[in-house]
């Protein structure tokens, strides 16, 4: 184990929370919510997939990230590309929130961490658990929900919701 350098009693805290929120969800406003609690600094990171567009684009998803947690008074939202590791480093980031909502959650994010810890040693993961009433909710489940002619809202912010419903309107599901 190696000893780190102290921080200045001044340096704030910063934490990155990564995901492709596309889009956000009311389970990852939990986790945003309480990793805003606990640190000082919150970046929101959407990670960029080479190949995947996604459901909404980057600009579309850091518009509904910034409207659905306006309460949030200490976040900022980013797009990166490439290993979040790295994107703690340009930012000055020490630690990464991951959400884990079920046990089958455990494993891969596990190796995530553990991999992330591997490459940059300094940078530390927290798992934090969402209100029990929201750990089932994923992006996928409501694009799944709303394909289907489902009522998705209540998994949404009301912002998210209105976004997905002028989509839907057309004829936009994937």
């Amino acid at each position: 184990m190696t000893d780190a350098p102290p921080r200045p009693a001044h340096s704030p805290t910063i934490a990155v929370y990564p995901g492709s929120f596309d889009p956000i969800t009311v389970g990852h406003l939990d986790i945003l919510e309480r990793a805003a609690r606990l640190f000082d600094r919150v970046i929101v990171a959407i990670g960029q997939h080479p190949t995947k567009p996604g459901y909404f684009s980057i600009e579309e998803r850091s518009d509904l990230i910034r409207s659905s947690a306006e309460h949030v008074t200490n976040f900022e939202v980013a797009a990166f590309s490439g290993l979040v590791v790295d994107f703690c480093r340009t930012r000055g980031a020490r630690i990464i929130v991951r959400g884990l909502r079920a046990v089958s959650d455990f494993e891969p994010e596990f190796q995530m961490g553990l991999a992330n810890r591997d490459l940059e040693p300094d940078v530390e993961t927290v798992f934090l658990i969402p209100q029990p009433d929201r750990m089932f909710v994923s992006s996928s489940l409501v694009r799944e929900i709303a394909g289907h002619g489902g009522h998705y809202e209540r998994y949404v912010s009301p912002a998210v919701a209105r976004a997905m419903a002028a989509r839907m309107s057309k004829g936009r599901l994937a």
